[in-house]
């Protein structure tokens, strides 16, 4: 008897699609743990981070642990901490901390937000002589209380999106609101 070409093998077919349905999920799943355990990641280096922040012993110590020690803990390129306002304004200001002129945090950080990370051809001048390597730079409000100027965090990679991990918006808001009070009580055992 002779094949006949409009027979359809029905459970070839069913198969074809579910290896590649099962393929498709191996897919995402793998995807899905990447992106777990780049989270993980970020999450454990900013709480290190910060326990190494509430350790310093002086305002000087607590600007080297952000601008010094965060570099290897964040494996980044440059840290920065600036308030916007005049070094006048604040009394006896920790040395590194430095100072950005009315609305330059605004003109930074577009419409207000929290958190802005992105590639950049140069970093920011808070970088300083590291500004040229940066290739792209997460900043990070500062959430001071009403009695001190408003601040900025400022982390810097020459790596290109290399904040893509670290751009969790609810990571970054926190170490910038964990680095704001710490500042504020600093300022405040120096005023």
């Amino acid at each position: 008897m002779a094949e006949t070409p409009n027979i359809i093998d029905f459970q070839f077919e069913a198969m074809s699609r579910l290896r590649k349905q099962v393929d498709a999920l191996g897919e995402s799943h793998a995807s899905l743990l990447a992106a777990a355990r780049s989270r993980g990641d970020a999450q454990s280096r900013i709480h290190a981070a910060v326990l190494a922040m509430m350790d310093a012993s002086s305002p000087e110590h607590f600007i080297h642990v952000l601008t010094q020690d965060w570099v290897d803990i964040l494996g980044v390129d440059a840290v920065a901490i600036a308030l916007e306002t005049s070094p006048e304004a604040v009394r006896l200001a920790p040395p590194g901390l430095q100072f950005i002129g009315p609305g330059q945090l605004a003109a930074w950080l577009d419409g207000g937000s929290a958190v802005g990370a992105r590639d950049v051809e140069i970093g920011l001048p808070l970088f300083g002589p590291a500004a040229g390597l940066i290739k792209s730079q997460a900043l990070i409000r500062l959430p001071m209380a009403d009695r001190w100027p408003r601040g900025l965090l400022a982390l810097g990679s020459r790596v290109p999106n290399a904040f893509e991990t670290l751009a969790n918006v609810e990571l970054l808001s926190f170490l910038g609101a964990v680095s704001a009070r710490c500042l504020g009580h600093w300022l405040s055992v120096q005023a």
